[in-house]
């Protein structure tokens, strides 16, 4: 039987992360995403996917101090984000710096546990900077380099910002990263998988993740659903004349519906938290504007909204560029990304479906000449 897009097919079996889409849960490792984002930190939340267990006090203590120490990129990867062509997009920036971050790692081809964790911990220390340097690059500005002191979220909004990072934004964007590390086997994640099925080093892998997080009807929905709230609120037309009009153009709303779940996103319910903090210190209306269009769209579509539809609150308040947020989710979302790839290559085995073949077939070969 042919299932289009791989709906509802149970390709694997994993100890990673669970979704009950009717009841709208998700889970780390056993742990609810509500808890882990009211009382856990980023750096908590990596070691809990990597190493199956919440960490001790000295050992988390040694552990963000680890990620600390490696926050810094190779020389090497600065000069190809200054000579890149100024239309390039920032996922493509990520990438890219990935892929020749990779190219310096003499350690490259090993694939162990060992090899396989210290990988981990160099990716997910050294995305923040590169993101960051991306950004400010762009701009003209000096480079803001990491500080050990700081946590991840807090390092990350001092490297993007240049000035001491604010409590509530670290705050903030540090549950947001929570949010966004693991589900399952999204596209992008199983992307990464089915590189490191065919034992391809974990570069590959997170290369290839990126690339598959970056499209429209993944990470990219961020992006759109920013822009929508934009034109929304500096247009002429009200939210629900402005929605009306995209469905009759047979348009989709972006941050609406989910493969999986069929009640509200969990991680939307705490996005809408803290995105409503953020606008009380901002003196913003972001978060009243989506609470108006998502009770539209749940009225006209009986759609519930998703991650990226209260994420798009959370960066605009925290003044990241409309086309970093694909980059923001990745930097989340890299821990869950290592995670799945050390357990594929842990009881590896090829990812290799078959296909229904639908085309011509015994057809006679015709000689050039003849044709």
């Amino acid at each position: 039987m042919v299932k289009e897009g791989m709906k509802n097919v149970v390709a694997l079996e994993s100890k990673i992360s669970r979704i009950d889409g009717k009841k709208g849960e998700l889970e780390y490792r056993g742990y609810s995403i509500h808890d882990l984002a009211k009382h856990s930190s980023y750096e908590e939340t990596a070691y809990l996917l990597w190493h199956g267990r919440l960490p001790k006090e000295n050992e988390l203590e040694e552990f963000s101090a680890d990620l600390a120490g490696r926050r810094r990129i190779p020389p090497e990867v600065i000069g190809p984000l200054t000579s890149l062509p100024d239309i390039t997009h920032p996922m493509v920036i990520l990438r890219t710096a990935i892929s020749y971050c990779g190219s310096l790692d003499e350690n490259l081809h090993e694939i162990n546990p060992e090899e396989n964790l210290c990988k981990s911990k160099e990716i997910l220390a050294m995305i923040p900077t590169i993101i960051a340097y991306a950004a400010r690059l762009r701009e003209g500005k000096s480079l803001v380099h990491p500080r050990r002191e700081l946590g991840h979220a807090a390092n990350f909004l001092w490297m993007l910002k240049g000035s001491e990072p604010d409590p509530i934004e670290v705050e903030a964007l540090d549950t947001d990263l929570i949010l966004h590390a693991e589900h399952t086997l999204n596209a992008s994640t199983y992307s990464s998988r089915i590189a490191a099925s065919t034992l391809s080093d974990m570069y590959a892998g997170i290369v290839s993740a990126t690339g598959t997080l970056m499209g429209p009807l993944h990470g990219g929905a961020s992006q759109a659903v920013i822009e929508m709230l934009k034109e929304i609120k500096e247009g002429d037309l009200s939210a629900e004349e402005w929605i009306e009009n995209k469905l009759d153009e047979g348009e989709h709303i972006p941050g609406f519906g989910h493969r999986v779940y069929k009640t509200k996103d969990p991680r939307a319910i705490e996005l809408e938290k803290i995105a409503k903090r953020l606008d009380e210190k901002e003196g913003n209306d972001w978060t009243s504007l989506s609470n108006k269009i998502e009770k539209i769209v749940d009225d006209k579509l009986g759609l519930n909204s998703n991650v990226d539809f209260y994420a798009a609150t959370v960066y605009v308040n925290l003044e990241i560029p409309d086309d970093f947020f694909i980059p923001i989710f990745a930097m989340g979302r890299i821990a869950g990304w290592t995670t799945h790839m050390m357990e594929q290559y842990k009881e590896n085995k090829l990812i290799r479906p078959l296909q229904k073949y639908v085309g011509e077939t015994e057809k006679e070969y015709i000689p050039l000449e003849e044709r």
